[in-house]
């Protein structure tokens, strides 16, 4: 391979003069954001079309029902589109601190609604999955999508400690606003005595 010719074409002009640390640096955030997001999404398509073993719309609205989520069909359906479009954007490394705030808000509304008494462990149904999206989400908006991604080619530079406080902000907003409305159901045995 010549020298003078960029490793990948999509990473503007990377001869051998950039450092390896950044060609590197690029690949990396690549495969994480792919992973992370492709995961999101493919979660979010079992909440919105009941692929994957989901349960689609009606079973998760159902579900999110019990959980204080009324009416549940419609929470199932932003839950569902802010994992699918959230992972995509992240994925595809577009508009990333807004898919980082999105990716914030529903990561923090499943986790509080429903791993967070179940403590870390995601074995025992624990926050610690949730959690991991959101820090990834959290992560890539600080230190951007990298080179390798579309807001490099259509030459958005929104990374930085700002863009990462600015979409932690706007995701744990989001997620307050979400569990504000929320109706907590009152356990059966506190129903019977009453």
């Amino acid at each position: 391979m010549d020298r003078n010719q960029p490793a990948f074409p999509c990473m503007g002009n990377t001869t051998h003069s950039e450092s390896d640390g950044e060609k590197f640096m690029s690949i990396g955030l690549l495969i994480l954001r792919v992973v992370a997001g492709l995961t999101l999404a493919a979660h979010g398509s079992q909440k919105l079309f009941g692929w994957f073993g989901g349960y689609g719309l009606a079973g998760t609205g159902g579900f999110l029902e019990q959980l204080g989520f009324f009416p549940g069909r419609r929470n199932a359906l932003f839950a569902g589109l802010a994992e699918a479009v959230g992972g995509l954007l992240l994925a595809l490394g577009l508009f990333t601190p807004l898919a980082a705030a999105t990716i914030i808000a529903v990561m923090t509304v499943a986790s509080v609604s429903v791993h967070l008494k179940h403590g870390f462990f995601n074995h025992m149904q624990g926050y610690e999955y949730t959690m991991m999206l959101a820090v990834i989400a959290l992560s890539v908006a600080i230190t951007g999508p990298g080179a390798i991604s579309l807001d490099a080619v259509l030459g958005v530079h929104a990374a930085g400690p700002a863009w990462g406080l600015a979409a932690a902000v706007l995701g744990l907003a989001g997620a307050g606003i979400q569990l504000a409305g929320r109706r907590v159901p009152v356990p059966q045995e506190t129903q019977q005595a009453s």
